[in-house]
């Protein structure tokens, strides 16, 4: 099993750092050749309107879209909004890979940025994970095909389809690797 982890904008080596003490490989992915060595694809927080010119301009933002229909991707924060189907504060163009509508920046600044206990559905358990939220989105709706999984109190935070887990906090700034635990068990059963 090999991750990638885009590496062109955002805190890419920490969810690297993560997988590596899960004794998987992973390799930063800057290009659509290194894309196509991958098994599953992890797009940091970052800057939403950057990793997007940022993906067109290295030839990735349309390799990823194709990546996404046979393996699985993982976005966090900014990574969530650019997979996206509909994006608000302002507009923006997206990959349209998850049908969800996000508010970007919703909960603030980035001093408005906080730590708070969520409540996650891990392979069907509810447990406790500390999410640490940056200048995060808000997940406004969930379209068909889409099941929420985590909450900040009535706020959905997590969300997932067959090939697609998104958070609009930073699992890879915690010590808890369980979310990570939880994508790799997604990816490979995708690979079978």
């Amino acid at each position: 099993m090999r991750i990638g982890v885009a590496a062109i904008q955002g805190d890419f080596e920490r969810h690297q750092r993560v997988l590596t003490k899960l004794n998987i490989e992973t390799i930063p992915v800057r290009n659509p050749v290194q894309l196509r060595d991958c098994h599953a694809l992890i797009i940091p927080g970052g800057e939403s309107t950057t990793l997007i010119k940022l993906f067109k301009a290295n030839q990735l933002f349309n390799e990823i879209k194709k990546f996404a229909q046979k393996k699985a991707i993982m976005g966090t924060c900014a990574g969530l909004i650019v997979l996206a189907n509909k994006i608000y504060n302002p507009p923006l163009e997206s990959l349209q890979l998850i049908d969800i509508e996000v508010t970007r920046n919703a909960y603030g600044r980035q001093v408005d940025s906080f730590v708070d206990n969520i409540r996650l559905n891990l392979y069907g358990k509810e447990v406790q994970f500390e999410g640490v939220f940056i200048r995060a989105p808000k997940i406004k709706s969930t379209g068909q095909g889409v099941e929420p999984i985590g909450y900040l109190q009535n706020n959905v935070v997590m969300a997932e389809t067959s090939h697609i887990l998104v958070s609009t906090f930073h699992p890879e700034l915690t010590d808890d690797p369980r979310i990570h635990e939880y994508f790799i068990e997604k990816a490979k059963g995708i690979l079978k």
